[in-house]
C-alpha cells in the first residue's frame, strides 16, 4: 500500500511566505515518513490555490526533500506554451533527481479560461493539441507538428528529462480515457464506486489503444479524499464541521461569482459534511476509524494507492501536522508490506 498527498494549497490567514514555508515543512515531514508522492493542483484567480505555478513550488520542494515523488495534478495545459512547459518539466525532473510525476488536464472551471481571455468552449481542443506536443517533446528531442495554434518544423529541443524514457503521466477525471492510453489516474467515491472504476480501468489498460506512458510497467490508479484525524471521532467531526464548508467556499468561489454550474457535479458536495462522510469524500475520526475505513476500501476495491488531502479549508498548520502524525504513527504501520 502506498500513500500520497494531494494539495490545492488554499489561501488562509497567514502570509504567503509563511504559507509556503509551512507547506515545505509538511513536505519534509512527509518525505521522512515514507509518503510516496506529493501532487499539487493548479487553479487561478481563486482562494483555492495560493501557488498556481506548480513548477515554482515543486522546484522549492525538490530542494527540501530526498525521497518523495513530486508532481502536478494537474498542469492545466490550455494555459501553457507547450514548448516552455517541456523545458520546465525537464529542468524540474533534474532538480528533483528524477522524482517527477506529470499530471495533465484541461481544467474544470470555465471562468478560469475566460479570465485568461480564452474561450472555454475551445478548452478541450487546446488541451489535446498541447498534450500532443508535450508527448512529442518528452519522447524525443525533435518536434514536427502542424496544428490550429502551434506549428513546428523540426524544432530541436536542448532539454531532456532525467527519467528515461520520460516521467510518468497522470490524467484524472476520466479513468476510461486514462486506461485506454495507459495513463496513471485517480478516482474518488464510495468503496463500491472505486471498486468498479478500478476494475474497468485495469481491463482497459490490459487492452489499451495506445501507450502514452512508456517506461511505466504498470499504470497506477489511486483513490483520493479529504482526511482529518484527531484523538477521538467526536473531536475530529467537530473540527471538520467548519473546515469542510470553508473548503467548499474556496473551491466554488469562481463558480458562484460568475454563476457557472459544475459540469460534473460539485466535488466539495456543497460543503455538506455528513454527505461527504457518507460518500467517502471525507474521512474524519480517530486513527482506528481511519484504519477501518481504509481496510474496507482496500478489501472491496483492491486499490493500492491512496492519495489524501491533509491541509484544506480553515485547518491550521499545527492541526494538520498533528493529524498527519497520528496517521503516520498509528495508521500507516498497519498497511506496510
Amino acid at each position: 500500500m502506498k500513500f500520497g498527498i494531494f494539495d490545492h494549497m488554499e489561501f488562509n490567514q497567514v502570509s504567503l511566505e509563511q504559507l509556503y514555508e509551512e507547506r515545505l515543512q509538511m513536505l519534509e515531514y512527509a518525505d521522512n515518513a515514507g509518503f510516496w508522492c506529493y501532487h499539487k493542483a493548479e487553479h487561478h484567480f481563486t482562494p483555492l490555490d495560493a501557488a498556481p505555478s506548480a513548477n515554482v513550488f515543486l522546484a522549492a520542494a525538490s530542494q527540501r526533500t530526498s525521497h518523495i515523488r513530486l508532481g502536478s495534478l494537474v498542469h492545466l495545459l490550455p494555459f501553457y506554451d507547450p514548448i516552455r512547459l517541456i523545458e520546465e518539466l525537464c529542468t524540474l525532473d533534474h532538480l528533483c533527481g528524477g522524482r517527477l510525476e506529470v499530471g495533465v488536464g484541461k481544467g474544470i472551471s470555465p471562468a478560469e479560461h475566460a479570465l485568461w481571455g480564452r474561450d472555454p468552449e475551445s478548452a478541450q481542443s487546446r488541451f489535446e493539441e498541447a498534450f500532443t506536443i508535450l508527448r512529442l517533446g518528452l519522447a524525443g528531442d525533435t518536434i514536427h507538428h502542424k496544428g490550429a495554434e502551434y506549428r513546428y518544423d523540426g524544432l530541436v529541443l536542448s532539454h531532456r528529462p532525467k527519467q528515461h524514457p520520460q516521467p510518468p503521466i497522470w490524467y484524472p477525471g476520466n479513468f476510461s480515457y486514462a486506461g485506454r492510453h495507459r495513463l496513471n489516474t485517480v478516482v474518488a467515491g464510495p468503496a463500491d464506486v472505486v471498486a468498479q472504476s478500478v476494475q474497468t480501468y485495469k481491463s482497459l489498460v490490459a487492452d489499451a489503444d495506445t501507450d502514452w506512458n512508456p517506461g511505466v510497467a504498470e499504470p497506477v490508479i489511486g483513490a483520493t479524499c479529504h482526511i482529518y484525524l484527531a484523538a477521538d471521532r467526536d473531536q475530529a467531526r467537530a473540527r471538520v464541521s467548519t473546515a469542510y464548508p470553508k473548503y467548499h467556499q474556496n473551491l466554488s468561489t469562481l463558480f458562484k461569482k460568475y454563476d457557472v454550474p459544475f459540469a460534473n457535479g460539485d466535488p466539495s458536495l456543497g460543503g455538506n459534511v455528513e454527505l461527504a462522510l457518507s460518500l467517502g469524500a471525507l474521512i474524519a475520526g480517530s486513527p482506528d476509524d481511519v484504519s477501518n475505513h481504509i481496510k474496507d476500501l482496500v478489501s472491496k476495491s483492491s486499490v493500492d494507492y491512496l492519495m489524501f488531502s491533509f491541509h484544506w479549508g480553515d485547518l491550521e498548520h499545527q492541526e494538520v501536522m498533528a493529524s498527519m502524525r497520528l496517521f503516520v504513527d498509528e495508521v500507516m504501520p498497519g498497511f506496510k508490506l
